[in-house]
């Protein structure tokens, strides 16, 4: 339990890039190098946690406790795994509410906000690629898009479209129910208008209110109950909650707290802690990094064994296929409105294209990216 406990705090603390490279060090861990599970084993492993929502190598984590050490491992593995993305998080979101308003932070935050624009843009692109297998998954994915636009919840369009990819392959009309996306969702569109708070007059690291501790732990626990897709795909999740339904927050501090999120080692979900300090201080931190990553847990410890062999299910692979293009389609909407906030003006434009052209031409860890913007954005302040 103690190797367990080490090995997790370790990764937790030392693994930036994003999912695919959290995957990695966990392989070359337990795989190669301490030879815990077997390739194919950890290759199931990672199928189960791609069929479940919530994180994946958070998941994986998760997994290779229980694997090691039951249920006891399976607490253990997670927690090390997320504690010390937390804790740095925390730290940074103390300090963006204690300095979020000095000149030199600003500057440094708006080249930061490209930065992360572009490397959601290039997941985008390679997600993308790979989700829309058929015409009928493109059709879908435009249906999403459109849905989303409209103000239509997240997680309804997940589910209505992955139950429409189900009957696409049942009836061999995938193309006919994708269409049916936007009015069947219409139907019980919330008659509530959506808001849109302007930053305006704000600083940064103040939010328009507090919201109760009960209520931010139960956004973020449904956040993480139904987060197919992976960290990209919290984006959609949280501009649609916490700024166009609740107003908790506006779009510049969520593009601060993604690129926090972005820029700390261990899971991208972090940004909940971050999210959770602006609203609550320590006690909002802790409430929304427990709502968001309990339901991984559960998921792991309920669903394993079952989850082996679902993939093989034409039914189970149908619907996930769907809803992994609403998930893409998502992460689309989202970015738009986003870049609207985080390209203001030469400079900003500038440093997401070096971003993008950087990202395409070589393998970069996106820390490096999002520190890089960070300084083009500071160089670019000083000159002015």
């Amino acid at each position: 339990m103690i190797e367990l406990a080490g090995l997790f705090l370790k990764l937790g603390t030392i693994s930036f890039g994003g999912p695919a490279a959290h995957i990695a060090l966990i392989e070359s861990e337990i795989v190669h190098r301490r030879q815990w599970v077997t390739k194919q084993q950890f290759l199931d492993m990672l199928g189960a946690a791609n069929l479940i929502p919530g994180p994946t190598s958070t998941e994986m984590a998760i997994t290779t406790g229980f694997v090691r050490a039951g249920w006891a491992g399976l607490c253990v593995a997670g927690a090390t795994f997320i504690v010390p993305a937390a804790v740095i998080t925390g730290a940074f979101a103390w300090a963006y509410v204690r300095f979020g308003s000095l000149p030199q932070t600003a500057s440094v935050l708006a080249g930061i906000k490209p930065a992360v624009i572009a490397l959601i843009a290039v997941a985008i692109w390679r997600l993308g690629n790979t989700a829309l297998k058929s015409i009928g998954l493109v059709v879908l994915g435009i249906a999403a898009l459109t849905a989303f636009s409209l103000g239509i919840n997240p997680i309804l369009i997940l589910f209505v479209g992955g139950l429409i990819g189900m009957a696409g392959r049942q009836f061999n009309i995938s193309r006919t129910s994708a269409t049916l996306l936007i009015p069947a969702m219409s139907s019980i569109r919330s008659t509530s208008q959506l808001r849109l708070l302007a930053a305006t007059g704000l600083t940064a690291g103040v939010v328009a209110s507090r919201p109760p501790l009960i209520r931010i732990g139960l956004f973020f626990l449904k956040v993480g109950a139904v987060l197919y897709g992976g960290g990209y795909v919290l984006l959609a999740f949280l501009e649609h909650g916490l700024v166009q339904q609740h107003a908790w927050l506006t779009q510049q501090q969520l593009l601060d707290a993604i690129a926090i999120g972005q820029f700390t080692p261990g899971p991208v979900l972090s940004t909940a802690t971050f999210i959770g300090y602006l609203l609550g201080g320590v006690p909002g931190a802790a409430v929304a990094t427990v709502g968001i990553f309990l339901p991984s847990f559960f998921y792991v410890a309920l669903l394993a064994p079952v989850l082996f062999r679902l993939r093989q299910s034409a039914w189970i692979a149908a619907f996930l296929d769907s809803v992994n293009v609403c998930a893409v389609a998502l992460m689309t909407g989202v970015t738009v409105r986003l870049a609207a906030d985080a390209l203001r003006g030469w400079s900003t434009w500038l440093i997401g294209s070096v971003a993008i052209v950087v990202l395409l031409r070589w393998k970069v860890n996106s820390a490096w990216i999002v520190f890089g913007g960070g300084i083009m954005g500071l160089l670019f302040s000083a000159i002015r």
